[in-house]
Parts: C-alpha cells; sequence; structure tokens
C-alpha cells in the first residue's frame, strides 16, 4: 500500500506559480511512476506530468515549458512547479502512484485546489 499526501495549493494571480509537493508512505526507489493529475469542475481527470523510475518525464501538451515534475528520494517526495499559471490550470490536483505486477495497482492522494484568478 501507498500512501500520499499532496500540498502546496492555493490562490495565485495569472503568471504566477506554487510548487505542489506529494510525500509518499514508502521510499519512491518502489514505485514505477508517479505523476500529477487534474481535475476542473464539470470535466474529466486528466494526467498532467508523470515521472517514470527511469527518469523518463512525460508533460500533456497545454503545460509543456511552464510546469516541472521533480522528485527528491531521499524525501520520498514528487514535486510539480507550476509556472506561468492560467485560469485554465484551476482544478484539483492529484498525486499518483503506479505499481506494476501483473496488474498495475494505483494510488491517489486527497488533492490540493489550486485556483488561478485575479
Amino acid at each position: 500500500q501507498v500512501q500520499l499526501v499532496e500540498s502546496g495549493g492555493g490562490w495565485v494571480q495569472p503568471g504566477g506559480s506554487l510548487r505542489l509537493s506529494c510525500v509518499a508512505s514508502r521510499s519512491i526507489f518502489s514505485i514505477n511512476a508517479m505523476g500529477w493529475y487534474r481535475q476542473a469542475p464539470g470535466k474529466e481527470r486528466e494526467l498532467v506530468a508523470r515521472i517514470i523510475s527511469d527518469g523518463a518525464l512525460y508533460y500533456t501538451d497545454s503545460v509543456k515549458g511552464r510546469f516541472s515534475i521533480s522528485r527528491d528520494n531521499a524525501k520520498n517526495t514528487v514535486y510539480l512547479q507550476m509556472n506561468s499559471l492560467k485560469p485554465e490550470d484551476t482544478a484539483v490536483y492529484y498525486c499518483h502512484a503506479a505499481v506494476v505486477r501483473r496488474i498495475v495497482d494505483d494510488y491517489w492522494g486527497q488533492g490540493t485546489q489550486v485556483t488561478v484568478s485575479s
């Protein structure tokens, strides 16, 4: 089992920055992939960014060049640095972990609200 706790959300003006943190209850060396998803009101949850255990990075097109995912293995923590925020980035952001065996086990944090408005 993996427990995930997000923090760092809040309100920011357009063009501002936030850094989200996700602390995992076990070493992230044992987790094959970690990522950030978001869900805006009335919208489906979407993948924002993902980091794989081999270091590969993936971003959805809408955040490329603005968001950056990183990890600190010693702290069991994954970060999402969000720059140049836009109102359309407003959503609840969820940390996600995938542990791959014969099937993929998925784990989710409770979410942290990000609101971008003037």
